[in-house]
């Protein structure tokens, strides 16, 4: 091939070629064949790891954002006093001001204490409207025996926890008793005010906090058990933006009456979310720290392979190939290796997205051991959501360290003089 037929060719498809030659050079080069394996493994496995880890963390978002904070009201207003009707609905009449506060449900909510003849253990009661639960709460999505429905229909009907169940010893149909902080007095000595409940739903969230200590009931059974006068003691905002919950809270703050309380769920639960969004930010660093490692392997791979091959090098530097062109054949080869564990990582970090939750499972049952204890992480299973947004992100990130790695190598092999290179030879 003569000089003049070389340079006539494209500037691209020539190199291109022989870089996907050298990939492919297979047991003609072992040297070649190997630092491209491990080149492509290193990233492989950092693609693959961390599409699983981001899906985990988007799982554990999910969780809190539909699951775990669907179920808590985004505010609650309560108060300790006496309020009347007129005063509520002055207090309702600045909620709906809020545009973004999409459902209000009254609420009483208090302490108490479940009871069997088993074991007793200290809960909060919300005593609730079943009717208007599903428009602030999405509890019973998650009702697993029996319904929320069916406090409708049994007044001293009461929904709770399996786990709670279970410290109980009692099951769907079965009865507990409702202590009353209040005491009983009578000439002869105090005596504690309780009521049986029947347990007509189980549920079951996966978070301690929910499933050990939540028991929900009817508002009049709590307004007779607790003796309250007011028809409730409690307001449940539920707002189109979980997010801004506490911009909601200082907006309505200075229009409530005195003695009147506003929280929202990030005083439950805020410190957990910020945990998770924290963790997600500085594991996805370090894992794109390993994939900088393997972008660097990448690099002494490069280098490597340029040496192996200076011979060629030099043979079409004699043909009339340009610097330019030896340089954009180096980096079409580690572009080729790039795209290469792309691939394979990217189908590896799907399997492992779409299988981690099931394989976490499988791992606990064989083990006998618990990965997500509920008494530290909200949830007591591992969650895992696929976001194609992460996917894409990863790759595009990867090809440009993939480019970068190159820009070194390529350079060195396009400073090879041919007459040194087959001096050496």
């Amino acid at each position: 091939m003569s000089a003049n037929s070389l340079s006539n060719r494209s500037s691209v498809a020539i190199p291109r070629f022989i870089a996907s030659r050298y990939v492919s050079v297979g047991k003609r080069s072992h040297l070649v064949s190997f630092m491209s394996a491990i080149s492509i493994f290193g990233l492989a496995l950092g693609i693959a790891i961390l599409i699983t880890v981001l899906s985990v963390m988007n799982g554990f978002d999910r969780e809190m954002r539909e699951n775990i904070l669907g179920i808590v009201p985004h505010l609650t207003i309560s108060t300790d006093e006496n309020l009347g009707p007129d005063q509520w609905a002055d207090i309702r009449a600045s909620i709906a001001k809020q545009s973004s506060i999409v459902a209000v449900a009254p609420v009483i909510e208090v302490g108490g204490i479940a009871a069997t003849t088993r074991s007793s253990r200290g809960v909060l009661i919300n005593g609730i409207e079943a009717q208007s639960e599903s428009s602030v709460s999405a509890i019973g999505r998650f009702v697993r025996q029996g319904s929320l429905e069916a406090l409708i229909h049994d007044r001293w009907g009461v929904v709770i926890g399996e786990p709670l169940a279970q410290q109980l010893g009692v099951g769907l149909g079965d009865e507990i008793e409702l202590f009353s902080s209040a005491i009983s007095i009578n000439p002869i000595s105090p005596r504690p005010i309780f009521k049986n409940f029947t347990i007509v739903g189980l549920f079951k969230v996966g978070s301690q906090e929910l499933d050990n200590a939540l028991v929900i009931t009817n508002l009049p059974a709590l307004r007779a058990l607790f003796r309250i006068r007011a028809d409730y003691n409690g307001l449940r905002l539920r707002s189109n933006d979980v997010l801004a919950a506490d911009q909601i809270r200082l907006a309505l703050y200075n229009e409530m009456p005195y003695g009147v309380t506003i929280s929202s769920w990030t005083s439950q639960f805020g410190a957990i979310y910020q945990n998770i969004q924290f963790s997600r930010t500085i594991i996805g660093f370090m894992l794109w720290l390993l994939i900088g490692v393997a972008a660097f392997n990448l690099v002494v791979s490069m280098i490597m392979i340029v040496r192996d091959k200076t011979g060629d090098i030099a043979i079409l530097r004699t043909m009339g190939a340009s610097p330019k062109m030896i340089s954009h054949i180096f980096m079409w080869q580690g572009l080729f290796i790039g795209s290469i564990a792309i691939t394979i990582g990217v189908v590896l970090g799907v399997i492992g997205s779409l299988n981690v939750s099931a394989f976490a499972a499988s791992l606990e049952a064989s083990l006998g051991v618990q990965l997500l204890n509920a008494d530290v992480y909200p949830i007591d299973f591992l969650p895992s959501e696929l976001n194609l947004m992460d996917v894409v992100f990863v790759v595009i990130g990867v090809i440009v360290l993939s480019l970068l790695a190159t820009v070194y190598p390529a350079r060195k092999a396009a400073a090879i003089q041919p007459a040194e290179a087959l001096r050496t030879e």
